[in-house]
């Protein structure tokens, strides 16, 4: 096969994910996009041409959706450090949460404040999603005409002062509003009615784990469920931890209601049984539950009740994860590492590398309405990693790129080196050439 234009950057592969197929192919690439998919041996001519090594792999960048950038505001995280681990993970594009920066990001003024503190900082793509509370329920119109790839809630005090939990009339306020534009709304869904509290100190898991039993979880999927099938609104839900909201989740896609959920690296790796007295690294909301949990996440992610895996990486500072379960930060670091903690275990469950691609490319894309990444295809932006799937290495925390180096993976053998990424046709190195991003209209 022959082709007479001349591209920018010819690769040519013999393992390439394109869709759902892994295949030998040439990726021809103009300005920045992908001009061509053509067969690897294509005769065709380029100003430069790359041809990757027999044992890796070209998947489409990966993208994550649920990533707690701390800045404005803190020292926790910033936009520097944080694409900087994304790149070196392989992930070309983030979409940062509203919370967890001061101010949050629920009006036009702190949407605006975000997007400055990221100017020049950016090593891969950034888009922004908006806050939901009740206090500005009625203008998150403007937040979504302004860029925002959709609107983030709690049912739970998330604990910041600008950032108050929902209640069910503002859910469906929101999920009403939202709907003719089919934009999500994700939802942090736990329902603390009931449960056990506690203690004021506490370095025993087992006692964080029965402060959020799967019911906890349950109660409040059920509640975003009813409202969206109320509304006709798009409802995401955010990292699921319980095996017993699957059915519920599943159930209702059956029949029609417009729900999609998420989980994360550390609920389909971890498990409450290894988690020791003190080890608050792996302490997060909803917890980290027992293996049969575990087990009926990959089943959900096996027959699509469950569409993406992201990190929800939520950093602190070092001395905020103390021993004491009561008083730790909640949240899990993981980004730069996040793609390899899944393909390690995704590999054993018999899964191939085309279930990764849309687990943690295409499938956030999708939900972000980032239509120009996350796949191998003409028109797309020429968003790649270069992924040695065989390789191992050992996870050392004075690697990792992150601000706080706080890791509960750390020591761990893992498979799955990232060589190179590319963020629209160029090689990514510590130049920060990501943009700001925002969902395209459908």
């Amino acid at each position: 096969m022959s082709i007479d234009s001349e591209f920018d950057l010819l690769i040519r592969g013999s393992r390439v994910v394109v869709e759902d197929r892994e295949g030998p192919r040439a990726i021809a690439i103009s300005q920045g996009r992908i001009a061509a998919v053509l067969p690897e041996d294509a005769d065709v001519h380029a100003a430069e041409e790359v041809r990757v090594d027999a044992d890796a792999v070209i998947l489409p960048g990966l993208v994550d959706t649920h990533v707690h950038i701390c800045e404005p505001g803190t020292d926790w995280e910033g936009f520097a450090s944080a694409t900087a681990a994304a790149a070196a993970g392989g992930i070309t594009s983030l979409v940062d949460m509203p919370i967890d920066s001061f101010p949050a990001t629920v009006d036009l003024d702190t949407l605006a404040a975000k997007r400055r503190a990221a100017e020049g900082q950016l090593q891969v793509d950034l888009a922004l999603w908006g806050g939901l509370t009740p206090r500005n329920v009625h203008t998150i119109g403007a937040l979504i005409d302004a860029g925002a790839v959709g609107l983030k809630c709690f049912l739970v005090d998330p604990g910041s002062p600008d950032f108050e939990a929902v209640d069910d009339t503002v859910l469906e306020q929101a999920l009403a509003i939202t709907a003719p534009a089919g934009v999500p709304v994700m939802v942090h869904a736990e329902d603390f009615a009931g449960a056990p509290r506690l203690p004021a100190v506490s370095r025993r898991y087992a006692e964080w784990l029965a402060a959020r039993p799967p019911s906890t979880e349950d109660r409040a999927v059920a509640r975003v469920i009813a409202a969206a099938k109320r509304t006709g609104g798009w409802a995401h839900i955010a990292h699921v931890s319980s095996a017993s909201s699957l059915p519920l989740l599943r159930d209702a896609q059956r029949v029609g209601v417009r729900v999609t959920a998420e989980t994360c690296p550390h609920y389909l790796t971890l498990a409450a049984e290894e988690i020791a007295d003190g080890q608050t690294s792996a302490k997060c909301g909803p917890p980290i539950r027992e293996r049969a949990h575990q087990t009926a996440l990959w089943d959900a992610l096996r027959s699509g009740t469950l569409g993406a895996v992201v990190s929800d990486h939520s950093p602190c500072l070092p001395v905020q994860k103390t021993d004491d379960f009561a008083t730790a930060w909640a949240g899990v670091s993981s980004l730069q590492v996040s793609p390899a903690v899944v393909w390690t275990a995704a590999r054993a469950r018999g899964f191939a590398l085309t279930d990764l691609a849309r687990w943690m490319s295409s499938s956030p894309a999708a939900i972000a309405g980032l239509r120009d990444k996350g796949r191998i295809a003409v028109g797309a932006d020429a968003d790649l990693c270069v992924f040695a799937p065989d390789e191992t290495f050992v996870v050392d925390p004075a690697l990792l790129l992150h601000r706080h180096p706080v890791c509960p993976y750390a020591g761990r053998t893992l498979s799955g080196v990232v060589r190179a990424t590319m963020l629209r046709g160029r090689w990514i190195d510590e130049t920060p050439t990501g943009r700001l991003v925002s969902r395209e209209a459908a």
